[in-house]
């Protein structure tokens, strides 16, 4: 039986479905409109915002490592407007034909892009995700039904007021947005299959599986981010040395911070041990198997033993997992074997190992001598992202602008009919003409 808050759900996700037909339908101008007018609100509302989060953080357990990504401060928030920025000057990403094709004369078949329509989308305490996302979905003419987390209750209504009087502003369907508060409206959300689209789970490993299991709407997302750097033998050990600091220590709570540190067995025990203290001297807590530990223990720096489940541990503090492989073949089985198909890198010299790993690593992002931290729509230069995809098909990797849009074949015709082109009084020309970029 439907409780109160089910219908109260679905009765929201019905308004949003007609909402979405007049996104769909919106000018691109207005919805830049609504975008600038977003960024301007959380300019406005700044201080409000800011003390929202205070009240979110007084909350919080300290010891947990999840709190890191519940803080909202200026610098975020700074980091979020200049996102919302770039996404204006971006093209409008919806009427654009990329296929273009004549099955016969006066016979013209297109691909045009449009809008996915409901997006609902769950995310545990960054509540800096909401304005990333809601904007996002407004850009390319979605509706957003917006689920956070109760630990950033209090600065997600500040940030979705924000959005809503932006909505209002631009004379765009306000009905286009909506957040949730409660839990128990996740259920009922899951079960809204008729009229949410796609839903994007933007949390931990028991959110994801939760979401996946209990709803048959499809669902973009990772579950986990079990990130990895492999030190070839003939790694730079200076590049080696400041990648993996940053992988690990720059923001070690969020999914792209490198949870396994790989080395090649050739590596001079000089650079292990001085990437493992340059860890160890940021406060990193590393869990060595018993080679990186031999070594280590030579030159008295302390590492804890390493086990089985450790590889399969994202730890989302300062904790990193290293481990040492024999050849590049070894790294990539062992990255395949435990990663999340999130992100992963090689420290290497060599452009024809480099080339193998990039072909071998079954991940969304795989990089060369670079921070996995780099895995970010922000970064990518996408303006911002919904979240990051580890599925095979598309979209993969931090989604932005072009995973929120799909396409529908149009046809252009005079009367023709199958029938024609059966029984052989027609054929198909299938030339191609010039599509719109």
């Amino acid at each position: 039986m439907q409780t109160d808050e089910g219908r109260e759900v679905i009765s929201l996700a019905i308004k949003a479905k007609e909402a979405a037909r007049l996104m769909g339908q919106s000018a691109i101008g207005a919805r830049n409109q609504a975008i600038f007018y977003f960024y301007e609100a959380l300019l406005d509302n700044k201080e409000a915002i800011l003390a929202a989060n205070q009240k979110d953080m007084a909350r919080a357990d300290a010891n947990d490592p999840q709190t890191k990504r519940l803080k909202l401060d200026q610098g975020k928030l700074a980091v979020v407007i200049d996102g919302l920025k770039a996404l204006i000057k971006m093209d409008d990403p919806l009427g654009r034909i990329d296929l273009a094709r004549e099955l016969d004369k006066d016979l013209n078949l297109y691909r045009v892009t449009c809008p996915i329509g409901v997006i609902a989308v769950i995310f545990e305490a960054r509540p800096d995700a909401l304005p990333q996302i809601a904007a996002l979905c407004v850009k390319s003419g979605d509706a957003v039904i917006l689920k956070g987390g109760k630990e950033a209750e209090e600065t997600n209504k500040e940030l979705f007021a924000c959005l809503q009087k932006a909505m209002i502003k631009a004379q765009l369907p306000v009905d286009a947005v909506h957040l949730l508060t409660s839990r128990e409206a996740v259920k009922a959300l899951l079960a809204a299959d008729k009229y949410v689209d796609l839903i994007i789970p933007r949390g931990g490993n028991a959110l994801v599986t939760y979401v996946q299991k209990n709803t048959r709407i499809p669902v973009l997302g990772h579950a986990e981010g079990i990130c990895h750097i492999y030190v070839d033998s003939t790694a730079d050990g200076e590049i080696a040395k400041r990648v993996c600091v940053d992988a690990k220590v720059n923001y070690p709570a969020a999914c792209n911070a490198a949870e396994t540190l790989l080395f090649h067995k050739a590596v001079p025990q000089g650079m292990i041990v001085e990437i493992v203290g340059a860890l160890r001297a940021k406060g990193v807590e590393v869990k060595g198997d018993a080679e990186i530990a031999r070594i280590c223990a030579t030159r008295s720096l302390s590492v804890l033993p390493a086990d089985e489940r450790d590889w399969t541990t994202e730890y989302g503090d300062m904790t990193i997992a290293v481990k040492m492989v024999d050849n590049l073949d070894a790294a990539i089985l062992h990255i395949n074997e435990y990663g999340s198909g999130h992100t992963d890198a090689i420290i290497c010299q060599s452009a024809e190992r480099w080339e193998k790993f990039f072909g071998g690593v079954n991940s969304a992002g795989v990089y060369r001598n670079a921070s996995t931290r780099f895995a970010d729509g922000y970064r990518y230069g996408f303006g911002a992202e919904v979240g990051i995809s580890t599925n095979k098909m598309h979209p993969r990797g931090p989604v932005g602008i072009e995973g929120l849009v799909t396409y529908k074949y149009k046809l252009e015709g005079q009367g023709q009919t199958v029938e024609e082109y059966s029984n052989g009084e027609k054929t198909f020309s299938h030339k191609d003409l010039q599509a719109e970029k």
